[in-house]
């Protein structure tokens, strides 16, 4: 990935060594998150992460700030379908107190361009529950599309909860 020398933010895969960090981001995060996604603070939970990220079908990335080296939140490409599809679902969220700061974006922006130059993915898509304004004008900033709207699509905690579809291309990405 091409770093801007003006850039706040450094990526990278996830490590071990970045599980403190990782749990009290997640800690520090939960009233932001809420009622959006509820975060595991846990051991294992991160342990997870770090088995999901090396699977084939996942890739993972941490943001971090260039000045201070904390974590400033997770980009996460998952159900990555290669072949004729070239697509793969994007989540994404920031740790306090870095939110609004501009940085998420910046790592946003770097991750779905590696997706499309280096990884060769041809569509990217992020379901987003309705209410939550950030998360939608995080990827409407980025060139992402409303595509539709999916009642009940995804179970957050122990309810299901409808979803807006916003989707980009590669053709259409312009960092």
């Amino acid at each position: 990935m091409t770093v801007r020398p003006d850039s706040q933010i450094f990526i990278r895969p996830p490590r071990p060594s970045d599980e403190k960090q990782y749990l009290m981001g997640v800690r520090a995060s939960r009233g932001l998150h809420h009622p959006w996604v509820p975060l595991v603070a846990s051991p294992a939970a991160f342990r997870k992460r770090l088995e999901s990220a090396r699977s084939p079908r996942n890739a993972s990335f941490f943001i971090f700030r260039r000045d201070s080296e904390a974590l400033v939140g997770v980009v996460d490409l998952t159900e990555i379908v290669r072949g004729v599809f070239l697509s793969a679902y994007l989540g994404y969220f920031a740790f306090e107190p870095h939110a609004g700061r501009g940085m998420m974006r910046e790592g946003l922006a770097r991750v779905v361009g590696h997706a499309f130059e280096s990884m060769g993915l041809h569509r990217l898509e992020a379901n987003i529950q309705p209410g939550n304004a950030a998360s939608i004008g995080l990827v409407r900033a980025l060139g992402f599309t409303r595509e539709g709207y999916s009642k009940r699509y995804l179970r957050v905690g122990r309810d299901w909860k409808d979803h807006e579809r916003w989707a980009i291309l590669a053709e259409d990405w312009r960092e």
